[in-house]
């Protein structure tokens, strides 16, 4: 008995996307030139003189326009996170996985990659038959034309990426004498040769096996959610339109022209139902709609629609009441009340800190006089973007003096570490720890200034 091989991994089939032409075709591609004019228009931008959207990890800072948040504000960057998770769970709750067809950057990089590929290798046919051929130096010059400007854009990429991180005039001089420093080397590359992988080879299969998103969809979807439907009722049965009269009575609207499957970025048929490969990017139903004034029949065999529309026949108004379900309610209300936390925590956020700390060499000291004395070393930041000027108080026990000089200047987002000596007169306080209060008044402003407590050792 001959030994039986199972197979437990099925071999990759190489997919040829067909371009697809229509009224989601076209948003694709608005989608496409928003979201590259922004992450590749951004970082050259400038707000007060510096970049207007900068995560200096150097310096600990993170410049979001006019907001510059510290270590100290990661609550802020938690927060942010925190809305575009729930953004993308109403949004997904809503109309599906328009996410990932119109904006995720695997489909916005892979749909640039496959136009460079269109216009390289020509239409799918083309591509397929290049494929087969032989080697040839025509098949060499355009595989190499291809990949040469695949590694162009991948590039630009990773440069715009770290230049989010580390201001990007300075990468770019740096660059004209590839005076780069370790870090920007590994991060430009690293990031050109995944976005190379992801979009030019990987494709389809970073959508169907590594991205979580497709496994945990099914989680927010429900009945009453936008998915890309065929139409079976309507649909079936499938067959091509015969000359012969009386032959396409029987048949569906359905002529089983498979361009559906061939504009699908993913492979998948559906007509077949919906798959957790589906991205959502509604190339099928433009094909569909195509083929269908072609023939002469109604468009939308293949649209967007719910299932419960599908099974009740339900009209565009009666979708869209349907559309305002406890789900989405409360994943807008959640939405709404933590972006108003945000804004208004934001809004009333003081731009002065202010850190306490005591000189751990020496706890308390008997100096001339018989007075008291103990060191502090203050930690101010002032986070905004003007030059601030404070005054330095404290109180808390009888005859409490400041020794040093008590008025302080800090530049635009300048961070000071200021000595400071306090004492009080022989007798006065507690032996042992006695609560203070140090305080930082901006002499600019009145209204800001910031309170910090303290104790002041006296020696038993």
């Amino acid at each position: 008995m001959e030994p039986q091989v199972i197979k437990m991994y099925a071999a990759r089939e190489q997919i040829y996307p067909r371009e697809a032409k229509g009224r989601y075709a076209t948003w694709r591609w608005v989608c496409v030139w928003l979201t590259q004019l922004a992450f590749y228009g951004l970082p050259w931008l400038t707000w007060n003189g510096r970049q207007a959207l900068l995560f200096d990890l150097t310096t600990r800072k993170f410049y979001i326009f006019g907001v510059v948040l510290w270590p100290q504000d990661f609550i802020y960057l938690a927060a942010l996170l925190i809305i575009c998770a729930y953004l993308l769970f109403l949004v997904t709750a809503i109309a599906g996985r328009v996410w990932c067809g119109f904006s995720c950057p695997q489909t916005v990089y892979t749909e640039i990659f496959l136009w460079v590929e269109r216009r390289i290798e020509g239409t799918r046919s083309a591509r397929m038959a290049l494929d087969k051929q032989g080697p040839s130096v025509r098949k060499a010059f355009k595989k190499t034309a291809k990949h040469l400007a695949w590694g162009a854009i991948a590039l630009w990429t990773g440069f715009t990426f770290v230049g989010y991180f580390t201001p990007i005039k300075e990468l770019a001089r740096e660059v004209t004498t590839l005076n780069f420093g370790p870090w920007e080397w590994f991060w430009v590359l690293f990031y050109s040769l995944a976005t190379y992988g992801n979009a030019g080879w990987l494709r389809e299969q970073v959508c169907k096996y590594m991205c979580p998103y497709a496994r945990f969809q099914s989680a927010m979807f429900d009945q009453d959610t936008l998915i890309i439907t065929y139409d079976a009722k309507r649909g079936e049965p499938r067959g091509a339109i015969s000359k012969k009269a009386g032959n396409n009575d029987k048949l569906g609207d359905c002529i089983d022209c498979t361009l559906c499957v061939q504009v699908c970025p993913t492979g998948i048929d559906i007509r077949n139902g919906l798959q957790y490969e589906c991205i959502g990017c509604a190339a099928c139903v433009d094909a569909c709609n195509t083929v269908m004034d072609k023939v002469d029949r109604p468009r939308g065999l293949v649209r967007y629609s719910t299932d419960h529309a599908m099974e009740n026949n339900f009209n565009s108004k009666q979708i869209r009441q349907r559309a305002m379900r406890p789900r989405v309610l409360i994943y807008t209300s959640i939405l709404a009340l933590i972006i108003i936390a945000v804004c208004t925590s934001l809004a009333l956020r003081t731009p002065l800190k202010m850190d306490v700390i005591r000189d751990r060499g020496s706890m308390g000291r008997e100096v001339e006089d018989g007075m008291i004395e103990n060191v502090y070393r203050l930690q101010i930041m002032n986070t905004s973007e003007q030059t601030q000027h404070f005054k330095i108080s404290a109180s808390g026990l009888p005859g409490l003096t400041l020794l040093t000089r008590e008025e302080v200047t800090l530049q635009p987002t300048e961070t000071l570490g200021w000595p400071i000596r306090l004492r009080v007169p022989h007798g006065v306080g507690e032996k042992g720890s006695n609560k203070i209060a140090i305080e930082l008044h901006s002499l600019d402003d009145p209204s800001l200034h910031v309170r910090e407590s303290a104790v002041f050792i006296v020696p038993r």
